[in-house]
């Protein structure tokens, strides 16, 4: 009979079991010079272009709540620590999170880190302790940010956005939805970046009535192999810095390993060259900051004429 460990590690874990052997291979970064990453210039800042998300950290896998209570049993605040150490060892300098994470990125930092934060929040009272805690970007979280677009509301918006720059700090808006990113662009926002989620995984029963037809539909989080293509359409159309995520479809492509070296391909081939993605890491079974890290490098080396 398999065990509640070997399911986990069979369906949601599996980029890290995929790529290992791989990494082997190749080598994980280990010197300084290894461990360099392709930076993207964040206002004053200089952040990889590989962030470490915060989801699995607070078991938010958008899988099951099966997944979740194993992650949240395995990130311990040590344990969350001891990855974001080895981020930095493998070349990832920024971490993206919220308010709740604040105080042990604090901790990270006080232990000899020097990771950056960004945080997503909605509620304009985390502003100034976020300032406070030293991070430098917030964007306004996704899932707000589309009810007030489909609620006709995404004005509100804009004075979060002044609210954060006024503290000193980047401001951006977190969507799931290109439309978003399209509304924005044309109201001439002072804004300095968006996280794209490259997956619309909220429509209502009748949004995805009009795009799959009467058939019977899925059940739980939705996520359509058309949707990357039209998020990447609108990163492209901005000159602001993009944040891409949930590239893996929140762990569905993790089965294989050449889904999961497409996703990162296609996002790294979608975005521009000012742009990143952020990646939740799972690192209870394999080094996945070190397999995300080689993947970037390959998809991010400049391309050498064959003579």
């Amino acid at each position: 009979m398999t065990s509640r460990r070997e399911f986990l590690k069979v369906a949601g874990v599996a980029p890290s079991l995929l790529l290992a052997a791989q990494c082997s291979r190749e080598g994980l970064a280990a010197s300084p010079e290894e461990s360099k990453l392709p930076q993207l210039a964040f206002g004053k800042h200089h952040i990889s272009r590989l962030v470490c998300g915060a989801n699995p950290f607070n078991a938010g896998s958008h899988l099951s709540d099966f997944v979740n209570r194993e992650m949240r049993s395995y990130y311990t605040p040590e344990q969350i620590l001891k990855t974001l150490r080895r981020c930095e060892e493998v070349g990832i300098t920024c971490w993206q999170a919220g308010i709740g994470n604040s105080e042990l990125y604090r901790r990270h930092l006080d232990q000899g880190g020097k990771m950056k934060f960004l945080a997503i929040e909605s509620n304009a009272n985390t502003i100034a302790p976020l300032a406070k805690a030293g991070t430098i970007g917030i964007a306004h979280h996704g899932e707000t940010t589309d009810h007030l677009f489909k609620t006709g509301q995404i004005d509100k918006i804009a004075d979060f956005i002044k609210r954060v720059k006024d503290a000193g700090m980047m401001a951006g808006v977190s969507t799931h939805m290109p439309d978003v990113v399209d509304t924005i662009e044309s109201k001439g926002w002072e804004l300095d970046y968006y996280m794209t989620c490259v997956y619309q995984r909220h429509r209502s029963k009748q949004e995805l009535e009009k795009l799959l037809g009467q058939a019977p539909l899925p059940i739980g989080e939705v996520y359509l192999s058309q949707d990357p293509l039209r998020m990447y359409k609108a990163v492209q159309q901005t000159k602001r810095p993009c944040l891409a995520f949930k590239i893996l479809a929140a762990g569905r492509l993790s089965d294989r390993r050449e889904w999961v070296e497409e996703a990162f391909r296609q996002a790294f081939q979608s975005i521009k060259p000012g742009d990143g993605v952020i990646v939740g890491i799972y690192d209870r079974y394999t080094d996945q900051p070190a397999e995300d890290a080689m993947l970037v490098r390959r998809f991010t080396a400049p391309k050498t004429a064959k003579g």
